[in-house]
């Protein structure tokens, strides 16, 4: 070890540093003793603090000339010891060249550790101000080994050990055997990888990553190798390979490059993606044409694990799923419209089993698709719900802007209720999710909802359903569109089982009461007028004495109990039972379910065996429409024979009761839909088209009287955004309702396709 140099001899203490650096990076695992350290760092810091007169041509430096020359002898150490490197590398190809840069890395890094230690009191008493001043030049003494290690050594040596990477992972792709070295967990290749990463970490800063150094020198060239080498076999498979096997090749490839990296990890997880990506988005210029032509026909011809490899092949490649989105939004369409030609009904007489049947054969095949096959990929999703309301909301049988889709689905959930058993939730369970699956496509739930309420009403009104497998529909449309949406059905249920709660407190108020037994056993539902989808009824009505005891107690009974409360009788939805003793040679007595319309008709017999239709309306008081159709339904069930014979129910005809009556049935059901009561659904109908039709000109005065002026088109869309919440109007219905304003005068015509606002 050669002596201490003189303190105030800057040459000296340089040429004692330099000979230590020598000694030290020719065998860095060697540490060093503590004799030598204290040297080291005794004379560093002498040097630094050194005082001497600043060169002529070094004026203005101030007086900390000593240390950026002390750094800058370092440096130029430094880069001539790399040039060495560099040098010595010439005589090294292939793997030993590999060798020698992971050899020749490891020992100038270890050597960068102690040195950064010698130089301690350097960084502490100048590096760092200069740091903070701004120097961009000027690096801790750790970084700057690196820094000179990137600028000598890598930027000239990089392509060479890159191309030799290339080439041996090329020659295992070719299956070609490897030396062991390649096979090792710690492999050449993998040790490059962490040379260029390591490299990167000790750059690192808030404005360089530290993937940086291993991106631009081993990844974009591998990358751009890897490209090529699929371009050169992709040209040989093209041209003599189907889809489908093409699709297999790649699929093999991808998974011979996946095992490679796992096995050898010599990739970064960073680059999994690229790499495939450069694997299979080779062919994509020349092969994109027959790739969607063979995934149209895959789809066509249910081929999920074909289309399942093309989707895990290409999921990252962006340019390949655009086209293959739109093959699948045309085929979800096309699938539909062959669907729907299969169900061989007219469109008047279409059931609507049949109908949903159909629909949800179409979306739930679709769904399996995007779950199975696709992955629940979020573009194909929104493809399948966008082309799934199209298809449910026009089709075949339902043309643009018609409420035929709600109204079928909605009656068909109505016959599936009804069918119910609580004995068989299980399988209504299944029924009902189907039902969701094509509820959710459908755009205008609002008129579902409208249709639904009404069979609902009268499904619980007449007890026909399961309450059990009621609640389980409600809570499913609650998960659908929220509490909100079906507020008004739950307070339906609640009033049903409210009722039955109050029928039993009447009785036992009834019992207590009166001594009398009451010849009629009546059950009792209140409805609150707000939730129930009823209108009073449209005729008058006189109901026959023997319910109105009954009625007049039930009365006194609630508004005792319920004071400030108006009860309204809808009798238009009462019925009852009754025991018909008429019929000569009849086993056992007939039992008649009828409205209670009916009932008043029919009880006018006890006192005579006929009736004109004069006496039938005077007693009853209905009007004509609904005094015809309860007779004309006792003529067609051969009850009541008319005189003359098939005369029309109208002033002038006369009723006999048929005394030969005869039925298979014992209890026999003469409460059937009367054209009254279709008319009156019709006009249902028709009432929410004029609401929403007043609900998109109140929204349109709305707008307009904030705004004042406002061009046609924008008016539209405001309209359609305010709306939209509620139901989602047609185009053209909002610009009806537009023309209808300015016809009023709400609105009129400027210049340039502009509205203004009256006043």
């Amino acid at each position: 070890m050669p002596p201490l140099p003189d303190k105030d001899d800057h040459r000296a203490m340089w040429l004692f540093i330099k000979e230590l650096l020598e000694e030290f990076v020719k065998n860095p695992r060697k540490e060093p003793s503590m004799e030598t350290d204290m040297d080291m760092y005794q004379v560093i810091h002498n040097f630094c603090t050194l005082s001497w007169t600043v060169p002529p041509n070094m004026a203005g430096i101030g007086p900390q000339f000593h240390c950026p020359y002390l750094y800058g002898k370092l440096k130029n150490y430094l880069v001539k010891h790399l040039v060495k490197i560099l040098e010595k590398s010439q005589s090294y190809v292939d793997e030993d060249l590999l060798g020698f840069y992971i050899q020749e890395w490891d020992r100038y890094s270890a050597a960068a550790i102690q040195i950064d230690r010698w130089f301690a009191y350097l960084n502490g008493y100048w590096v760092d101000r200069a740091i903070r001043a701004g120097d961009l030049d000027v690096y801790d003494i750790f970084t700057l080994q690196f820094v000179q290690w990137k600028e000598v050594v890598l930027e000239n040596l990089s392509v060479k050990v890159m191309a030799v990477v290339v080439k041996m992972v090329e020659r295992q792709r070719n299956g070609e055997t490897i030396a062991h070295s390649l096979v090792r967990r710690h492999s050449l290749v993998r040790r490059i990888v962490d040379c260029f990463a390591v490299l990167g970490l000790k750059l690192a800063n808030d404005r360089k990553p530290y993937l940086d150094i291993y991106r631009e020198y081993f990844e974009k060239p591998f990358l751009q190798a890897t490209t090529r080498y699929y371009e050169n076999e992709s040209a040989q498979y093209e041209s003599n390979m189907t889809v489908n096997e093409y699709m297999k090749k790649l699929e093999v490839r991808v998974h011979e490059e996946k095992r490679r990296v796992r096995i050898y990890f010599y990739l970064h997880p960073y680059s999994i993606n690229p790499l495939i990506k450069a694997c299979v988005g080779v062919p994509i210029g020349a092969f994109l044409s027959l790739l969607q032509d063979g995934f149209q026909v895959m789809l066509d011809n249910d081929q999920q694990g074909d289309l399942a490899r093309i989707y895990r092949l290409f999921s990252q490649t962006t340019e390949v799923l655009v086209p293959l989105r739109a093959n699948f939004e045309a085929y979800i369409k096309k699938f539909g419209q062959v669907t729907m030609d299969k169900v061989a009904v007219e469109g008047k007489n279409l059931e609507p089993k049949a109908y949903v049947d159909a629909l949800f054969e179409v979306l739930s095949h679709c769904e399996i698709l995007v779950k199975d096959v696709f992955d629940k990929d979020p573009e194909f999703e929104r493809l399948l719900h966008s082309a799934g309301k199209e298809f449910v909301e026009r089709n075949k049988f339902c043309n643009s802007g018609s409420n035929r889709s709600p109204e079928l689905l909605a009656k068909h959930v109505d016959a599936l209720l009804k069918n119910a058993k609580s004995a068989e939730m299980v399988g209504l369970d299944k029924s009902l999710a189907e039902i969701m699956t094509v509820f959710k496509h459908i755009e205008d739930k609002t008129t579902f909802n409208m249709f639904y309420s009404r069979f609902l009403a009268k499904r619980l009104i007449n007890s026909s359903s399961p309450e059990e497998a009621e609640v389980t529909m409600i809570n499913q449309l609650t998960r659908a569109c929220g509490f909100e949406y079906t507020t008004k059905l739950q307070r339906m249920l609640n009033d049903v089982a409210i009722s039955r709660g109050l029928d039993n407190e009447y009785k036992d108020w009834r019992s207590s009461a009166s001594d009398d037994d009451d010849p009629v056993d009546c059950n009792h539902q209140v409805l609150t007028t707000n939730f129930w989808p009823l209108k009073p009824p449209t005729t008058a009505f006189v109901p026959p004495w023997e319910i109105v005891d009954d009625c007049t107690r039930f009365e006194k009974f609630y508004l005792d109990k319920h004071c400030g409360r108006k009860l309204t009788w809808m009798w238009d939805l009462c019925k009852g039972e009754m025991r018909a003793n008429f019929v000569k040679d009849a086993k056992t007595s007939y039992i008649f379910i009828v409205s209670t319309y009916q009932m008043a008709i029919l009880l006018l017999f006890n006192e005579t065996d006929v009736v004109t239709y004069d006496e039938a309306q005077e007693a009853t008081l209905l009007s004509a429409d609904w005094l015809a159709s309860s007779l004309s339904i006792f003529v067609k069930a051969k009850v009541l024979i008319p005189c003359p014979e098939n005369g029309k129910p109208e002033p002038g005809t006369s009723y006999l009761l048929n005394c030969g009556f005869k039925n298979k049935r014992s209890k026999v059901n003469l409460n059937i839909a009367l054209k009254s009561e279709q008319k009156q659904e019709s006009e249902g109908i028709q009432s929410m088209i004029e609401h929403r039709r007043y609900l998109m000109q109140s929204a349109i005065v709305r707008i307009m009287k904030s705004r004042r002026k406002m061009k046609s088109v924008d008016l539209v869309q405001e309209t359609l955004a305010d709306v939209k919440s509620r139901f989602v109007p047609k185009v053209s219905d909002i610009e009806k309702s537009i023309q209808d304003l300015v016809k009023r005068e709400y609105l009129e015509l400027l210049e340039g396709e502009e509205l203004g606002y009256l006043a």
